[in-house]
């Protein structure tokens, strides 16, 4: 795949993973636990901070591998996401646990786009909502992110913190 289009992805997932991880920090330990919308039949911690940035982080690292087939995710966490209703993690995940996982898949993302040929990127994935190429499944991906990382940073805006403006310029290096 073209040297060019590679960091052309790269420098939208970058600042779509950097956005995540600055709000996340902005977010004080007063909020982490707060909800951002009403479930109604879902479990109330589903729209918790904590959640939707551990969602977010789960999903984008799932998808990183194209397939649900074989995926789990590092410990602490717990592969339940598919589910619909529920099950919800055992505990509330810390700030901490969720930034080194979202190190990780930054790390993780990074790779899978320059180890990107044009055959992997053709390659059908397939998913409970529906079929894709692998490129436009990195491209969903990014859009995950982004608006889970808009979702927390408007709940902080709206509880009176300073929040993170969306980066625009990054560098081209390695994260």
């Amino acid at each position: 795949m073209d040297a060019y289009l590679k960091t052309s992805i790269w420098r939208q997932f970058e600042p779509t993973i950097l956005y995540l991880e600055r709000t996340m920090r902005a977010c004080p330990d007063h909020l982490w636990c707060a909800s951002m919308w009403d479930t109604r039949d879902k479990p109330k911690e589903m729209a918790q901070v904590w959640y939707v940035a551990y969602h977010a982080l789960f999903w984008l690292d799932l998808y990183l591998t194209g397939t649900e087939d074989g995926f789990l995710p590092p410990a602490p966490f717990a592969l339940i996401e598919q589910y619909d209703d529920g099950p919800i993690p055992e505990r509330v995940y810390t700030k901490d646990e969720l930034l080194a996982y979202l190190d990780g898949c930054r790390q993780r993302c990074y790779a899978t786009i320059q180890a990107l040929t044009e055959d992997a990127a053709e390659r059908n994935c397939a998913f409970g909502w529906g079929e894709v190429s692998f490129f436009g499944l990195l491209i969903y991906n990014l859009r995950h992110v982004q608006e889970h990382s808009a979702q927390i940073n408007m709940l902080l805006g709206q509880n009176g913190v300073i929040t993170p403006d969306y980066p625009t310029v990054i560098k081209d290096a390695a994260p």
